[in-house]
């Protein structure tokens, strides 16, 4: 099948009129029942795997058992090809722009006071703020601290959470972990004096400077952060209990990114009784009365839930950690660094199944704005005409019965790199990880191997007969590599009409294609000169 693009700004969709049609009859019935537009509840996890989960093969069989997500699943969609990118805090800003990391320009976590953020960003919170929603945010943001990236300014009506990432918290303290912080006064100082938010925060647009710190997080309240969040959104869904106005609730986990410190209620509750499966069996506890609130609420049937296990892959740098049956980890875009356990449930909306066409997180913000009211090519009279979309509107994927994908290919990205593309099983690359390629012992993961940047040109992989990436079939399957080196070359003109951002990176000696412009370079020059790569010296 042939996509085609909805505007010039937006990736192509495959058109399939018979599925929107039964998806927007069953939306426009619900509708004249309820009288108002849908709720949207997006629970995301942090670094947790595909195979941890016992619906995708995890569960009991690894030591967590999660009857939680497994019902839920089972009862929904569960979609077996959805993708992150291959770190935090590009896909939590894919999730709220529609775009992956070459567009919207988070290609790294920022850490410990680095700048760089959503500031600037058109956000889905805001896009649904002026579609009447009520927008709560609850949890992990990593998303920029300066003031234009603070939830509150980006379309949260509130927010509860902190805004940096745990381990920012909590391994300078911990003796055992980094003994030569914790136990030098001079470097402990350092840390607490360093300009990072060190708190919980409560951010409203009320305060648009500045979040309003709550509790100190160190390595005894940081136990408690998930059942602390875990109030603040059901506290919120009975505010909302009868409410005339639709809302979105992002609730973002803290659990399970390292380091877990399981409090007295959790530690050893897994059969692993490993501190990760100790964790991954509270954000099951957590994902149940989620649901259960929505159920007593009478809400069910008018929620669209999408539980994203995970953002990104499993950090396989820091054991124990998450488990995935596919190649690679967190940091890079092997399967394993960016495949999540992913499932959409909508309670006489969503036909029980499990679909395996290709969904990206960046498909969620024009997922959620046709729900809305903004569907399809609609949504590009929200973005300026040199903002590009990424994502794709996957409603009619979810809703109608037959729950075919509206994406023909997915495009990976790897730090500053288009790394790849897909469609249907075949798996193209020319960019990507060498796992072990520096170092063999220690921190062995995503973030440590080498990057390639050239192949020699045919390097595809079958995704259904070699989950592993560790064949490639480019000479002997050229029938299947041409239509793929045709979608890249496609993507790669759009990176040129419409050129990346880089808010924040890695150090690299090597510019992409399409970024060699002389413009783009002395954009870059001008970012370094701004603020460099990393934390501020002292």
């Amino acid at each position: 099948m042939k996509d085609v693009k909805p505007a010039p700004n937006m990736y192509p969709v495959l058109q399939r009129p018979e599925q929107l049609k039964q998806a927007q009859d069953k939306l426009a019935a619900l509708q004249r029942k309820t009288g108002r537009k849908p709720n949207i509840l997006i629970v995301l996890l942090d670094d947790t795997g595909y195979m941890d989960p016992g619906f995708n093969g995890g569960g009991a069989a690894v030591g967590n058992a999660t009857p939680n997500f497994d019902k839920f699943a089972r009862e929904g969609l569960i979609l077996s090809s959805a993708y992150t990118t291959p770190s935090c805090s590009p896909t939590r800003a894919t999730i709220h722009t529609g775009q992956n990391p070459l567009h919207h320009g988070i290609l790294r976590p920022p850490m410990y006071d680095e700048p760089g953020g959503l500031d600037g960003a058109i956000t889905m919170p805001m896009l649904l703020k002026k579609q009447g929603y009520v927008t709560q945010g609850v949890g992990k943001w990593h998303m920029g601290e300066n003031q234009g990236s603070q939830p509150q300014n980006v379309g949260y009506d509130d927010y509860v959470g902190f805004l940096g990432v745990s381990d920012e918290y909590t391994e300078w303290r911990d003796v055992y972990f980094n003994p030569e912080v914790a136990l030098s006064p001079a470097r402990f100082k350092f840390m607490q004096e360093s300009g990072f938010n060190h708190h919980e925060v409560h951010c409203t647009p009320a305060d648009k400077k500045n979040c309003k710190n709550l509790k100190l997080i160190d390595l005894d309240y940081i136990k408690d952060l998930d059942t602390h969040w875990l109030e603040v959104s059901l506290n919120f869904l009975d505010k909302m209990k009868g409410s005339k106005k639709p809302w979105l609730l992002y609730h973002a986990t803290r659990g399970c990114h390292f380091d877990n410190y399981p409090n007295d209620k959790w530690a050893g509750k897994s059969m692993a009784r490993t501190v990760y499966s100790d964790c991954f069996v509270r954000m099951d506890d957590i994902f149940g009365k989620l649901m259960a609130k929505l159920e007593a609420n009478g809400e069910l049937d008018n929620t669209l839930v999408l539980m994203l296990g995970g953002d990104n892959g499993p950090e396989c740098e820091v054991p124990p950690h998450a488990r995935t049956p596919f190649r690679g980890c967190k940091g890079s875009s092997w399967e394993g660094g960016v495949r999540g356990s992913v499932f959409a449930y909508w309670k006489g909306m969503i036909k029980p199944g499990q679909a395996d066409g290709l969904f990206d997180f960046a498909d969620i913000l024009p997922t959620a704005l046709h729900l809305a009211g903004v569907p399809g090519a609609k949504l590009a009279g929200e973005f300026p005409k040199d903002r590009y979309v990424d994502g794709v509107d996957q409603a009619s994927f979810l809703i109608a019965d037959d729950h075919l994908s509206n994406r023909r290919s997915r495009p990976y990205t790897l730090n500053q790199y288009f790394a790849g593309i897909r469609i249907d099983e075949f798996k193209y690359i020319w960019t990507g990880e060498i796992q072990n390629g520096v170092v063999q012992k220690g921190d062995i993961g995503g973030f440590s191997g080498p990057i390639f940047t050239e192949s020699g040109g045919a390097i595809m992989f079958n995704l259904y007969t070699n989950p592993q990436e560790d064949v490639s079939i480019g000479v002997r399957h050229i029938p299947m590599m041409t239509p793929l080196m045709s979608a890249g070359a496609f993507y790669m003109k759009e990176l040129m009409d419409y050129p990346p951002q880089f808010k924040i990176g890695f150090l690299s000696n090597n510019p992409p294609m399409y970024n060699l412009a002389p413009e783009a370079r002395e954009a870059m020059k001008k970012i370094m000169e701004k603020r460099g790569v990393g934390r501020a010296n002292p």
